[in-house]
């Protein structure tokens, strides 16, 4: 009943009927009895994510200056991101590169970077779509309200 209830199925009628054939020999009132303690306990909160600005900051530290619960939760975010992990080890070799002033090394970090952080997608079509809003917009001149640049957005 437990697998039932994680698969978000919550009616007590439903769910007496699934197991009564399987051979359950309680009532219906038991059934709904232990759904509305299901209901009713506490769920465990499930931590929330770090903010952008959090992981970008720790990100951009030197890592002797991040405490153990940043560090920690740095490597949680780097795991579940490789992305991310890439991005790090980038800007701490960059930072390696600024310090020991090993200019000729940038080359190289360069063509590194694009390898690992460039995406096979791109916002181009979203990024279309705005530059024509922002033309049809310009196009009004503030003479007309959101109805209109609604229409003439709509309208091909």
């Amino acid at each position: 009943m437990d697998a039932r209830w994680n698969e978000g199925s919550t009616d007590a009628w439903k769910l007496w009927e699934e197991i009564m054939p399987l051979g359950y020999k309680g009532s219906y009132q038991r059934v709904r009895a232990y759904l509305r303690e299901k209901r009713t306990s506490p769920r465990p909160v499930p931590a929330r994510p770090p903010s952008p600005r959090a992981v970008a900051g720790w990100i951009l530290r030197h890592p002797d200056t991040l405490d153990e619960s940043e560090q920690l939760q740095l490597k949680a975010v780097r795991m579940h991101c490789p992305e991310l992990d890439a991005l790090t080890c980038h800007v701490r070799s960059f930072a390696v590169m600024l310090t020991e002033r090993q200019g000729k090394r940038l080359p190289d970090w360069l063509d590194a970077v694009i390898t690992d952080l460039t995406l096979p997608w791109g916002s181009g079509v979203v990024e279309g779509h705005v530059n024509r809003i922002k033309m049809l917009k310009r196009q009004m001149f503030g003479r007309a309200g959101f109805p209109l640049l609604r229409k003439r957005v709509l309208m091909p």
